[in-house]
């Protein structure tokens, strides 16, 4: 996305004609933004080629889904829903992972008929209860376990995962229970150890830390994964000098890894692989004066973009048309749903708008739809992939008629 003499575009289309086509708010995504962080991705680990699972949970399209399997990628998904617009989307069910907490019998047992790589479990009754289903069906099931390694990803603590207060995996002690357990079972097959520590990771040292971890606990557990799964998390830059995570120093430290286990990796990357493919675009359709701020009142809301609200996520808000006037005046930019965190960013020194102007929000790509509702009975805006100078619609705007 970059500015053709004054006026924003993604690839080759101008946000304006964007808008008026389709209307507002409209979620966009670069098909060429896409390829490149697949192919980076895979560039900067190729030395091990992993298997790369994109998390199904940061972008549910399944249109867009498609893209990404045709560049050979798998799926890491963490419900039933999930694993069918993975299988929908034409993923090979030999690379699907299913993660989570919470899966009930239903769930395991659909994942098992469909013979996926893995279901990672968490809990000793998880592994029970896919026991007790896959002797059901007299079948052996490829599992993992996933380990809470007790390491702090320096995040928000709201998308922490890998440490001991989060519900996610076991301690070491529940660990090597269960990989003992496991190795006496005749109806499930220990393959993998899982882990995961939190997202929007900009700093490879926490990955390096849970190396540590998992590499001590392999030792002690003196068993052969087949599979060290090291879940995703990798950050992207949402803010223009936000530092990057440092994908050369974290291939180094799995190297160092590799040495003593000789395992196959598995990743889950999501953000890192959508996030900034996507844009919202956006109209204003008041401007509300005060005393010490204006507020800019935008058609889209906390339904199309949860983030903000969520967890005080901020994204990067620009004009689809340069000027040069700049406004005295401190900018908040809100929605139009009636609850007071229903805002996204506050400016100084915005260019100066007015009423029907477009902007844009950057890097929604992850996160973005998928957190959507329909909360205030609002439909959900459409989604456009672009490819060039061509648009594929990938989703229709929800209409009211439906909703209700």
């Amino acid at each position: 996305m970059k500015y053709i003499s004054k006026y924003l575009s993604i690839e080759k289309i101008r946000i304006q004609d964007i808008a008026k086509k389709f209307g507002t708010p409209i979620y966009c995504y670069s098909y060429r933004q896409l390829r490149e962080n697949i192919d980076n991705f895979k560039r900067n680990f190729k030395s091990f080629s992993p298997i790369i699972c994109f998390a199904i949970k940061s972008n549910t399209n399944v249109n867009l889904i498609k893209e990404i399997k045709n560049f050979g990628l798998g799926a890491d998904v963490v419900s039933m829903g999930e694993l069918m617009v993975a299988l929908k989307a034409g993923i090979d069910p030999k690379k699907i992972v299913f993660s989570g907490v919470g899966k009930t019998a239903n769930e395991i047992s659909y994942a098992i008929d469909k013979k996926i790589l893995l279901i990672n479990a968490e809990s000793k009754s998880e592994i029970n209860e896919i026991e007790r289903i896959a002797k059901y069906k007299r079948k052996i099931v490829n599992i993992g376990i996933r380990l809470n390694p007790n390491t702090d990803a320096k995040t928000l603590k709201q998308i922490s995962t890998g440490k001991r207060e989060n519900k996610f995996g076991v301690d070491e002690k529940i660990f090597l229970d269960l990989v003992n357990y496991s190795k006496l079972s005749k109806s499930i097959n220990l393959k993998c150890l899982s882990v995961h520590i939190g997202s929007q990771i900009l700093d490879y040292k926490p990955y390096e830390k849970m190396l540590k971890v998992v590499d001590k606990i392999i030792k002690k557990s003196n068993y052969k994964f087949q599979f060290i799964d090291l879940g995703g998390g990798m950050g992207i830059s949402y803010e223009k000098n936000n530092k990057k995570l440092n994908y050369q120093k974290y291939n180094i430290a799995i190297k160092k890894f590799l040495k003593n286990n000789k395992s196959k990796i598995i990743f889950e990357p999501g953000r890192s692989i959508v996030g900034n493919i996507g844009s919202l675009i956006t109209k204003v359709i008041y401007i509300k004066k005060n005393d010490k701020k204006d507020f800019i009142i935008l058609d889209a809301a906390m339904n199309d973009l949860m983030r903000p609200a969520l967890y005080g996520a901020k994204h990067r808000t620009i004009p689809a048309i340069k000027t040069n006037e700049t406004s005295k005046k401190v900018y908040e930019f809100v929605g139009p749903i009636c609850e007071s965190t229903d805002k996204f960013i506050t400016l100084k020194k915005f260019q100066k708008l007015k009423e029907k102007d477009l902007v844009v929000m950057c890097d929604v790509g992850a996160y973005g739809m998928s957190l959507s509702s329909n909360y205030n009975i609002r439909p959900k805006p459409t989604e456009i992939l672009i490819k060039g100078s061509k648009i594929n619609v990938i989703k229709k705007r929800q209409k009211l008629e439906d909703l209700i």
